[in-house]
């Protein structure tokens, strides 16, 4: 009987180690020879390959149901962490094929090479840190390739970032890059800029309270800390730049990274078990974000957004159409309006280049005589004329009614076809109303044989159309009409 026993709690054992083993990804390791193509039955993400605690798994995402990403995620919140080449590389079909022949490789059987590690190693693993790595065999098993040296919009616990490296946001819209001794946060609002560093819209620099940068000592890394901080480095392990997070020292929170997010802000967060919890904002007031409320949107603190013109309502979730918050123009060859704010400035008006300006009325003819200026933003206390050679984003409402906006809004832009033409047809409509009514007029003008002078005295009209103030209301204060 007690040997019976033994046999049951041997099996149960059994069972509970086999249950508890990582069945996410079988496999540990990739070896020359190893193919794979994508599963059409897989709806969100095929493994192909796990690290030993099963905490992180590699292999074909779905993207937008119809593409395909080569990615590292985490397996229990299936958070991205890493991403191949930072974008789909192809649509979810048999015709793509990952292969390890020294090389990890996404190929299409018309297109040919998608994306390559281009090494020569042996083996491909996954560490417990997220780390995929391609080594050589021997002895020594050295390090050939390693996904920690190409992150996307994500830095792992105990990865090194370095000058040579940038984050990118998903959207694809922001960056993060380091410059000789601060971390530097880049916008592309432009899609066909030729620009490919994009326009500065943060800015930090180390506090050196422990050690300074040296210059010609060598380029400056980042990387988050166990401890719970963001630390920049020159040489050795002391940091010349602690960012701590809310758990600063504060041991067993779990595994950590920072995110480069959508919206511009770079967050820190750590695993609870269950979820990732925020833990660190670099950014921590909203009004301080590149585009908080969107193009052409008013970031009003501690209130919320609207729109600059005073009129679109901010709850349609667009304040100006899409031509005119997604590229750049040439302002010198197309119609826009100008649309006046007083109390506002740019949100990074800190680390944006100015120019000292007797009046407000020269800022803005700089402005208006630069073609690719898209507005200024200018100050009469100080003279300050911040012009903006960019896509308007959201600006900041102040209370100082010195600070004063000058904004260009394409004229036209945008405009929905069926409108348009429905547009149109109501003005033939009124055209030929019009013309009915001309026609009608001059019958009775002939038949009754009464002037129009006398039409004006009886009813006691002046002649003329109105005074212009009338036109003066509040929803025409803000905009006004030039062409180009």
């Amino acid at each position: 009987m007690v040997e019976l026993t033994q046999i049951y709690m041997f099996i149960i054992i059994i069972v509970i180690i086999f249950i508890s083993q990582p069945i996410f990804a079988k496999e540990q390791e990739l070896l020359k020879g190893f193919t794979a193509t994508p599963d059409s039955s897989v709806k969100s993400f095929q493994p192909l390959l796990s690290d030993s605690l099963g905490n992180y798994s590699f292999g074909f995402v779905r993207v937008d149901q119809t593409q395909l990403a080569l990615a590292v995620i985490h397996v229990q919140s299936l958070e991205q962490v890493w991403i191949a080449g930072k974008s789909p590389l192809a649509k979810w079909s048999s015709d793509i094929r990952l292969l390890f022949n020294g090389s990890l490789v996404v190929s299409d059987k018309r297109v040919g090479v998608l994306w390559s590690s281009y090494t020569d190693g042996d083996r491909v693993w996954l560490s417990n840190t997220s780390n995929l790595l391609i080594e050589s065999s021997g002895d020594q098993k050295l390090m050939l390739w390693q996904s920690f040296d190409f992150p996307y919009n994500t830095l792992m616990e105990n990865q090194n970032f370095t000058s040579t490296m940038t984050l990118v946001s998903s959207n694809g819209m922001y960056s993060m890059k380091l410059g000789p001794d601060f971390i530097g946060f880049y916008a592309k609002y432009d899609a066909n800029s030729n620009s490919d560093q994009g326009h500065l819209y943060f800015q930090h620099n180390p506090m050196e309270a422990k050690a300074q940068v040296m210059k010609g000592q060598g380029p400056i890394r980042a990387m988050v800390s166990p401890d719970g901080f963001l630390g920049m480095y020159q040489n050795g392990s002391t940091p010349v730049d602690v960012l701590p997070f809310s758990s600063f020292q504060q041991p067993g929170k779990g595994n950590r990274r920072v995110r480069l997010e959508p919206d511009g802000n770079l967050v820190g967060y750590y695993w609870a078990r269950s979820s990732w919890l925020v833990d660190f904002k670099l950014i921590s007031n909203q009004c301080d974000l590149p585009s908080s409320c969107g193009p052409y949107g008013l970031c009003q603190p501690g209130k919320g957004c609207s729109c600059l013109d005073n009129r679109t309502d901010y709850e349609s979730g667009q304040c100006v159409t899409g031509e005119n918050k997604l590229s750049n123009d040439n302002f010198c060859q197309t119609k826009y309006g100008i649309l006046r704010r007083t109390g506002v400035e740019l949100p990074n008006k800190e680390i944006m280049a100015y120019t000292i300006m007797s009046s407000l009325e020269k800022c803005e003819s700089t402005c208006e005589q630069k073609c690719t200026c898209w507005g200024a933003v200018y100050s009469n206390t100080s003279g300050f004329c911040y012009i903006i050679d960019y896509p308007i984003q959201s600006i900041v409402e102040v209370l100082d009614v010195t600070k004063m906006g000058y904004f260009k809004v394409r004229a036209g832009h945008g405009k929905d076809n069926t409108l348009v033409g429905l547009w149109v047809g109501l003005g033939l409509l009124c055209g030929l109303v019009l013309l009915l009514l001309g026609v009608g007029g001059m019958y009775l003008y002939k038949r009754e044989n009464r002037g129009v002078k006398g039409y004006v005295e009886e009813d006691g009209m002046n002649g003329g159309v109105g005074p212009y103030k009338n036109l003066g209301t509040s929803s025409f204060k803000s905009i006004e009409l030039s062409e180009r």
